[in-house]
């Protein structure tokens, strides 16, 4: 094919409805992170998983796997023609697309026209005319899971994809369950609370039970959110509804395991997730909830309400954490973050420093991951160094470090918050401190407060008149 064909060919398929012409790229988006939690989705036997695989098999191609993301288009396929059989054109839309991407990144070019013509005929008649590709309930579903399963920044536009596929199929169980989760992923992740209805999420997970009064994901996931709502009856009557109808599901059971972990029922959380991992034995996720369930008996054993606390069963339990934590993430260095911060919290309870500091130091040199995590990672590498090493100039750069990351999150407001009371602590020691001098200076210059910034770098510079960086920083503030 001529390389005038070629670019003929790129044209049409960036007219298509698919991974790889929606929004998250490898630009935007933790690949290796993205993946794990793909893979655990489909381990756990979660709904949508024709959805899974079309994902996964864009992540594959970004990563250069083709065969594998062939494969994956191929089992997304089957499972299409398997579960919806006569919609199974309609359904098949962004699976057809992403094969036609994947082919044209391997150098198949006919292989990619081909699916091209598929899809010209799949969707002409549901366009009116001769496109490739058909904005259908069916593709703006699919592309609100795609972009709910990708980054927090992308829910408000997973929300609105899900509204329109409601708007023309007001009754689909699947798109009120993704209209639903992404409601209840915004009401615990927005940057600001306090502005959004925090129990919307509910009246969606309530028609989709109307709807199919069946549905033990929908049963699950709302009675994790009436629990934080504080209606703790219900809760408890839907999560042992599910439980009756499919103890069977991994999914049920991790999710039923975490109700009740937040209740203080942990001894059945971890009876529960113990039965999830016999069914899934090589599922991340679930080793991590099961460590945290582990976690939480610890805290209840060492809590001032249990006066004698067995050292025996206090170390079983650091054992046990750190068992579950390490199977989590010993295959994901780089995606699973989390499960990493929680293992060298036990190894810090444990007073393990070393090996603390040794996951620390590893977490810190990642590159190209989300920064919401790489904050998450200086923040409490930061806090390690300030209180167990009492290394303070360590404890600062991270802590800085992760301030300085241009994305609002919890962790990054910690970060400034730490840093501030560091500061202020060192200034009523000696008002003349110039490196806590210079941390409030940032700070002001990072909340984009000119004046006091500039008050304190000056301040910062009458006690140490050579430092270049604050004479940058003030050069610039007079810009």
């Amino acid at each position: 094919m001529s390389n005038t064909s070629r670019d003929l060919l790129k044209e049409k398929l960036d007219q298509l409805q698919c991974h790889f012409t929606w929004r998250p790229q490898k630009e935007t988006i933790d690949l290796d992170n993205l993946m794990l939690r793909l893979q655990d989705s489909l381990t756990l036997g979660v709904k949508y998983q024709a959805a899974s695989y079309n994902h996964l098999a864009f992540v594959n191609c970004r990563q250069g796997n083709f065969e594998e993301a062939i494969e994956n288009l191929k089992e997304a396929e089957k499972i299409l023609r398997e579960k919806y059989k006569d919609e199974f054109e309609r359904r098949s839309i962004i699976t057809y697309g992403n094969f036609a991407w994947v082919h044209y990144h391997m150098g198949q070019l006919t292989e990619a026209q081909s699916y091209l013509d598929k899809l010209e005929m799949i969707c002409k008649p549901l366009s009116g005319g001769p496109r490739y590709t058909a904005m259908i309930p069916e593709v703006y579903g699919e592309k609100g899971l795609s972009l709910l399963g990708s980054a927090a920044e992308y829910y408000e536009e997973a929300k609105e994809c899900f509204a329109k596929a409601l708007e023309q199929d007001p009754d689909n169980t699947e798109w009120i369950m993704g209209y639903a989760t992404a409601l209840l992923r915004l009401e615990i992740f927005s940057g600001n609370p306090e502005s959004r209805d925090q129990s919307q999420s509910v009246k969606y997970f309530r028609r989709v039970l109307e709807l199919d009064p069946d549905d033990t994901l929908a049963m699950v996931l709302l009675a994790l959110k009436l629990q934080r709502l504080g209606q703790n009856v219900e809760a408890n009557e839907l999560v042992e509804q599910a439980l009756k109808k499919r103890s069977d599901l991994p999914y049920v059971l991790c999710y039923a395991a975490i109700y009740y972990r937040r209740r203080g029922s942990v001894e059945k959380a971890i009876e529960l997730m113990k039965k999830a991992l016999e069914l899934t034995p090589y599922c991340s996720f679930l080793h991590h909830q099961l460590g945290l369930c582990y976690r939480s008996k610890l805290e209840y054993c060492c809590s001032r309400y249990c006066r004698n606390p067995e050292f025996q069963q206090k170390a079983e339990l650091i054992n046990l954490c750190k068992y579950h934590f390490e199977k989590s993430f010993e295959h994901h260095r780089r995606s699973a973050i989390q499960p990493q911060l929680d293992f060298a919290q036990i190894c810090i309870t444990n007073g393990e420093y070393s090996r603390a500091e040794e996951t620390y130091c590893r977490l810190v040199e990642l590159v190209d991951i989300r920064p919401e995590n790489m904050q998450r990672i200086c923040l409490e590498a930061g806090l390690f160094e300030l209180h167990q090493k009492k290394f303070e100039t360590n404890a600062v750069r991270l802590l800085l470090k992760g301030a300085k990351i241009e994305y609002n999150s919890r962790e990054r407001e910690k970060c400034r918050k730490n840093l501030e009371k560091w500061a202020d602590r060192k200034l009523r020691i000696n008002a003349h401190d110039s490196k806590a001098l210079g941390i409030k200076a940032i700070l002001y210059q990072l909340n984009g407060i000119k004046d006091k910034a500039t008050e304190y770098f000056e301040k910062a510079l009458k006690f140490d008149p050579g430092n270049e960086e604050y004479v940058s920083a003030l050069s610039q503030l007079h810009i």
